[in-house]
């Protein structure tokens, strides 16, 4: 599924290390509020208030972690990086695989903070590292680094998505089996990156010249809007299934089906954007997206077949997402501001940012309208309410996203 740059290029370790994490990042939205709703009788809207919560944590340390990545010696880096993965890797453990030592809300909240703080530095760094390595890697490298890395991505988004279904069967605990596993993708994927974190760093302007740069400013709202769809779908997709749909069991094999489709179009995108232009690609994706969420606003119970093309269409178009706008954005900070840790940082917000909105927004909207997770019947106010949200949000955001894709005032590809 990912593409083909040749044997000399090295670019495998960054599809394996974007899947772990892919695998802690888009999936916890998925799995911990709907573990810790179901297990501990937590109420949506208290876990949506803790996910906000620290999104405004993120606001001032997601541009401090970069700003400390772009200062990190090649020797400190590595160092910094394999502390994060195993601080990343125990905060999992706890999320899923420990009962909670205190009230299970506060211990949500204490695990995911430091999961995310170690996502965050993770995230900007290997992000950050990509733009040098693409540099090197001729006209094309910003899209074949990002073929790699977002195909990685979204194998891991599989996994972690597969996981908990696959182990449901053979342990009383599935997600536990799923935060081990996560361990061991750990340990693998930082070994294989060992010796791409040992080139110098570049120490570029910094923040105030990305945010002087008035496509770097598109590009950045842009981010925050074009993601916001997924974040609300992400949100609301296993609810949405098992309620709307009336379809539990099949939450597992749609959330498959639909990473399958990103992870096997990602490469397919870059090569279409390679041909007819980054922005007109991005847009086609885009189009794709707005028709799909367009027909699952006429679905109901029963529907699940109609809902797996709908899962087919959308997945492929988050491949156009995740390969081509992080490629725009890191060949403009390639110009603007090389090093790229602290531009990163700031994208990595944006694009937390909208899952916990959609977190605060959402989920305290469908609880007062009597909506219960796991419930064998929902009052129909709220099934109504949770296929609009679903499916509209998402379609008038990406109608928003694509104006101001035509609107950006990118450079000449």
């Amino acid at each position: 599924m990912l593409p083909s740059t040749g044997p000399s290029t090295g670019l495998a370790p960054w599809g394996l290390f974007a899947a772990l994490l892919a695998a802690a990042g888009l999936p916890i939205y998925l799995h911990a509020p709907k573990v810790y709703a179901e297990t501990y009788g937590i109420g949506l809207g208290a876990l949506g208030a803790v996910l906000f919560a620290l999104r405004l944590v993120d606001l001032v340390q997601d541009p401090a972690l970069g700003w400390l990545s772009a200062r990190l010696s090649a020797r400190a880096r590595s160092l910094a990086v394999a502390g994060a993965v195993t601080m990343m890797v125990a905060a999992m453990l706890g999320l899923f695989a420990v009962t909670p030592p205190i009230a299970p809300l506060w211990w949500f909240a204490l695990m995911l903070t430091a999961l995310f703080t170690a996502w965050s530095f993770l995230s900007i760094t290997f992000y950050g590292a990509g733009v040098a390595r693409a540099g090197s890697l001729g006209p094309t490298g910003h899209l074949r680094l990002a073929g790699w890395r977002e195909g990685g991505a979204l194998l891991g988004l599989c996994l972690a998505a597969l996981a908990p279904t696959v182990l449901a069967p053979l342990t009383a605990s599935p997600y536990a089996g799923f935060a081990l596993g996560f361990a061991v993708l750990g340990l693998v994927a930082v070994l294989a990156m060992g010796a791409q974190w040992r080139a110098a760093p570049v120490r570029g302007p910094g923040l105030r010249a990305v945010l002087a740069d008035a496509p770097a400013r598109w590009l950045l709202t842009l981010a925050v809007v074009n993601s916001a769809p997924l974040a609300v779908s992400s949100t609301l997709f296993l609810f949405f299934v098992e309620s709307r749909l009336a379809a539990p069991g099949w939450e597992g094999p749609l959330l498959i089906l639909f990473f399958l489709a990103a992870a096997g179009a990602a490469p397919i995108w870059a090569r279409i954007a390679a041909r007819i232009g980054e922005r007109r690609a991005l847009l086609a994706g885009m189009v794709l997206s707005i028709a799909a969420f367009a027909w699952a606003l006429t679905l109901g119970p029963g529907d699940t077949a109609a809902f797996a093309a709908i899962c087919l269409a959308t997945g492929a178009a988050l491949g156009a997402d995740m390969v081509i706008l992080p490629a725009i954005f890191a060949r403009r900070l390639a110009t603007i501001a090389p090093g790229g840790a602290e531009g990163f940082g700031l994208w990595a917000f944006a694009s937390k940012a909208t899952l916990a909105l959609a977190a605060v927004a959402l989920l305290p909207l469908l609880e007062r309208a009597g909506f219960t997770p796991g419930a064998a019947t929902q009052p129909a106010v709220a099934l109504t309410l949770l296929g609009l949200l679903y499916a509209g949000a998402p379609l008038i955001l990406k109608t928003l996203a694509a104006a101001l894709l035509l609107a950006a005032p990118l450079p000449r590809e």
